[in-house]
């Protein structure tokens, strides 16, 4: 005789397709409660609590306790999705270039205005770099999608002006992309919070000042040759 559950490929068929609907319920509710929590931060600012951005939400801080665990938390599911859009811009913008300097426009014009469209969000996903005061593990959630974010953008950067310079250039090319993130992240962040004036950049002329800065220097007329000291990247001194 073969019993009900048999017949119907085993009671474990049922709980798994319960489980995974739950599961699929749970992925939905999730992303409602991070694009929610974007729109909260956008209008309220990136010191928002997470008692303001669940009150914004239609729902109770508990419930973003449960499903982020703390505000860090909420933070780095933010974060992986306003970083992951960001990213696929910046891609998406270099792709179009004919050289090097016009990619590196591109991917800076690209990052500017993203951060631009929304800077309560941009700062809500990346002021937890350092860690925020009175934290169990200050800037651990940094190792997730803000890391990963400016690695692949490192790459980015990298790839053309490895070609471009040929070789002979590794150390050039072994440092220098890691320092283009930092002063493009760090001029870029100072612009946002630049209050509006006649003598702030526009993010067009904003990104062509970093561009140039990255390719040419601050002050190229000042370039000498100092005999007892070589480039890097000269294989023969």
């Amino acid at each position: 005789m073969v019993s009900t559950s048999d017949a119907s490929g085993g009671s474990g068929g049922a709980v798994d397709g319960r489980a995974a609907r739950w599961q699929s319920h749970r992925e939905e509710r999730r992303r409602e409660l991070i694009k929610s929590a974007r729109k909260a931060v956008h209008a309220l600012g990136s010191d928002a609590s997470m008692e303001d951005i669940a009150a914004a939400a239609g729902t109770s801080k508990s419930v973003f306790y449960r499903y982020f665990g703390d505000k860090a938390g909420l933070q780095q599911a933010v974060g992986e999705v306003v970083l992951s859009q960001m990213q696929r811009r910046i891609q998406e913008a270099a792709q179009s270039a004919q050289t090097p300097r016009e990619g590196l426009l591109a991917m800076v014009s690209a990052y500017l205005q993203m951060a631009e469209t929304s800077p309560n969000v941009y700062a809500f996903v990346t002021a937890y770099s350092a860690g925020e005061p009175g934290t169990a593990n200050p800037g651990m959630a940094a190792a997730g999608a803000l890391g990963h974010f400016f690695e692949e953008v490192r790459d980015m950067i990298a790839r053309p002006m490895r070609t471009h310079l040929g070789t002979g250039k590794e150390a050039v090319i072994g440092y220098w992309p890691t320092a283009a993130i930092g002063l493009v992240r760090n001029a870029g962040e100072q612009w946002l919070g630049t209050p509006a004036s006649p003598a702030k950049p526009s993010p067009e002329a904003m990104a062509r000042q970093i561009t140039a800065w990255l390719c040419v220097g601050i002050a190229p007329e000042l370039e000498t040759v100092d005999p007892k000291t070589q480039p890097l990247s000269d294989p023969n001194p």
